[in-house]
């Protein structure tokens, strides 16, 4: 068992630096027992625990003061089913890791979030989504789970085997254990082609039903202070790939949309006054592209410009009116957003603290520059979700409680009373899961 320091003088930190923890001890088990033996210990030493992955949430639910358990170690491919269509994971493996493995043995995810830094257990358990019509976030991808619990035991789960802990599991927030292993349903590598272009806002809300009907994944970004919004369609191909051109690729993916991008948000801090003109600016800097190539190179793309992200989820017959609401609020306020509002959408789900549980679902999720005040945008801005019955991201800046969120998720009670099965002594608990699951 290897102890780390994840970063200066025992502080860790998130990536987008708003969240930071000073842990007890911080663990790197190498094997499942090590693991579970850790958790035993922290239990005698009278210590919660948490596992935290590469750090892409913007609020403290892996943050400790116990101990902080790094599943590094545990990551790489267990096990193919080619019969099956699964591939079974270690916990600790990065999106990234996973994508690349699963291209080579010719095989793929049927959808996935937009970037790829995360690790499977962390992006699975805060909900992490891309956008889809018929296919929904990576966790409703989980045919099978493996989960340390608060008494150190490992927990097989699937639809047949513990199916109460499965259910809620795949979307755990860390409160039910310590997912290990991931077993997730694949299929045969296939081609997307992806449609990109600019298109008004208000012809994006006129045509959204449409939109959304007519393409597999269907999403876009919408500018604050202008009418413009940039769409993406991805739709699956017979082929044949063609990738973008790496030059072209380079300059419209890294050199505009992150290093451009990085200094007018630089520029954009320092003088808030300009933020419209740069809005203005680069909405209409976007050109019409199409491309096609395999799934993970058409869902994801570098994200270096760091941000802090509010997102909720509403049903997705009020996202219109919840976007002209939003439109409106930041046309008479004094706001200055330099960042697009991004818009996605997802089929309802099954799994008991899903976004998506229950419910089709629209996906609106607002951003601000990393250094730049926020609260004064994402509180306006959440008072409009809210309104809507949203449902806030649990890996994303927000300020609802178990109060609230017991009102908009029908199973809220099912998953408190599991918890309180398999953790009753609050082991993995914390600050931010006594705010949202209540104590």
């Amino acid at each position: 068992m290897v102890s780390t320091a994840s970063a200066k003088n025992g502080t860790w930190h998130n990536w987008g630096g708003n969240v930071s923890a000073r842990p007890a001890r911080e663990v790197t088990p190498a094997t499942v027992e090590e693991l579970a033996d850790a958790v035993r210990r922290a239990a005698e030493d009278g210590l919660p625990v948490k596992a935290v992955g590469t750090g892409h949430s913007f609020t403290s639910i892996a943050a400790t003061d116990g101990v902080l358990i790094h599943p590094q170690l545990l990551s790489g491919i267990r096990d193919i089913d080619r019969a099956a269509g699964t591939v079974t994971v270690g916990a600790g493996t990065q999106l990234k890791r996973l994508n690349m493995a699963l291209e080579r043995e010719g095989l793929s995810l049927t959808n996935m979030g937009d970037i790829m830094e995360q690790t499977v257990s962390g992006a699975t358990s805060t909900g992490t989504h891309g956008t889809g019509r018929d296919s929904a976030s990576i966790a409703a991808q989980i045919r099978a789970l493996e989960l340390v619990t608060a008494d150190g035991s490992v927990l097989q789960c699937s639809e047949k085997e513990n199916p109460d802990v499965f259910a809620a599991a795949r979307i755990g927030l860390g409160a039910l254990g310590i997912v290990t292993a991931i077993t997730f349903a694949v299929e045969p590598i296939f081609l997307l082609t992806a449609r990109e272009e600019p298109m008004p806002f208000e012809r994006v809300l006129a045509d959204f039903d449409e939109l959304h009907a007519e393409n597999e994944h269907f999403e876009f970004y919408w500018f604050p202070h202008t009418g413009n919004t940039n769409t993406k369609r991805n739709n699956r191909s017979a082929g044949p790939e063609r990738p973008l051109p790496p030059v072209k690729g380079w300059f419209e993916d890294e050199f505009l949309s992150n290093g451009v991008f990085q200094v007018a948000n630089l520029v954009g801090r320092a003088v808030p006054a300009t933020i419209p003109s740069i809005a203005q600016l680069s909405s209409r800097a976007l050109s019409s592209r199409t491309y096609t190539d395999i799934p993970y190179k058409v869902f994801t793309s570098p994200r270096r410009v760091r941000f802090v992200e509010m997102e909720y989820a509403v049903p997705r017959e009020a996202l219109v009116d919840t976007l002209r609401e939003l439109k409106a609020m930041v046309d008479r306020s004094p706001l200055r957003v330099s960042f697009p509002v991004e818009v996605r959408t997802a089929p309802a789900d099954d799994i008991t603290l899903s976004t998506a549980s229950g419910r089709e679902t629209a996906y609106v999720a607002v951003h601000m520059f990393r250094g730049t005040p926020f609260q004064a945008y994402f509180t306006a801005a959440e008072r409009i979700f809210t309104a809507h019955e949203g449902r806030p991201h649990w890996g994303k800046i927000h300020t609802r409680d178990a109060e609230y969120l017991s009102r908009v998720y029908p199973r809220f009670g099912e998953f408190t009373a599991l918890r309180d099965r398999l953790d009753p002594e609050r082991r993995f608990g914390n600050a931010y899961l006594r705010r949202v699951l209540g104590d």
